[in-house]
């Protein structure tokens, strides 16, 4: 059953990428790459997903726009509100993995430098020549950002399968305003994630880390 293991292989193989090389991706590759993305379910088949597709001179400009934002610390107004608060259990899971990513690749906690340029990094792509931002229309509920979170994670693992590696940015959602200016999208469309792709760089520093997982009875409760 090849396609059962080649599906299991790219579920444990899958990671956030945070390096990339700069091989160019051919366009009918991303096409192939959302078309798999687009059997993902979705409420009463609404598929409430819309991609902008950025690469060249408009990844180079997108890029430096953003990254000239947040090097300013212009204040950030994301469609999608940033978790101000979790619960207990999970904020010490979200606490461990920062100081163990920090602490992976040798980076103080009072090395202010050294993380705001590992922040940085985020606008930059991780120098992938390929982003997409993921919208959905104001007019689409709770359930449609259930369903573009489906369909990211379809577009995160149908990539492997051609040999590229991606990672899902919070931080490119930080300025919707500069990225619906600059790929010409109405205000209307609502931006929930950002991603770059790309082949992965396993050299890059930051692919060094690996973050955990927790165990099935943390989170798993069998009823018979």
């Amino acid at each position: 059953m090849p396609n059962q293991i080649e599906l299991v292989q790219a579920l444990k193989n899958r990671r956030s990428v945070r390096g990339f090389k700069p091989d160019p991706i051919e366009p009918a590759v991303i096409n192939e790459i959302l078309a798999l993305a687009n059997r993902s379910p979705s409420f009463t088949n609404s598929q409430p997903w819309e991609v902008a597709v950025v690469t060249g001179k408009t990844r180079d400009a997108l890029s430096k726009t953003l990254l000239e934002l947040a090097t300013s610390n212009a204040e950030s107004n994301p469609d999608l509100a940033s978790p101000t608060s979790w619960p207990d259990n999970i904020a010490a899971r979200t606490k461990t993995h920062n100081i163990n990513r920090f602490k992976h690749l040798g980076i103080g906690r009072e090395d202010t430098e050294k993380r705001t340029q590992m922040r940085l990094k985020n606008y930059e792509f991780f120098d992938a020549p390929c982003a997409l931002f993921v919208f959905k229309d104001e007019g689409c509920g709770e359930w449609s950002t259930m369903d573009i979170g489906g369909f990211t994670q379809s577009i995160a693992l149908a990539a492997q399968a051609y040999g590229l590696g991606t990672c899902m940015q919070a931080s490119l959602t930080y300025y919707p305003d500069a990225v619906k200016a600059a790929l010409d999208m109405p205000s209307t469309k609502k931006l929930l994630v950002g991603m770059s792709i790309g082949v992965p760089d396993f050299d890059a520093p930051l692919n060094a880390y690996h973050s955990s997982r927790i165990n099935l009875d943390e989170f798993v409760r069998w009823y018979e």
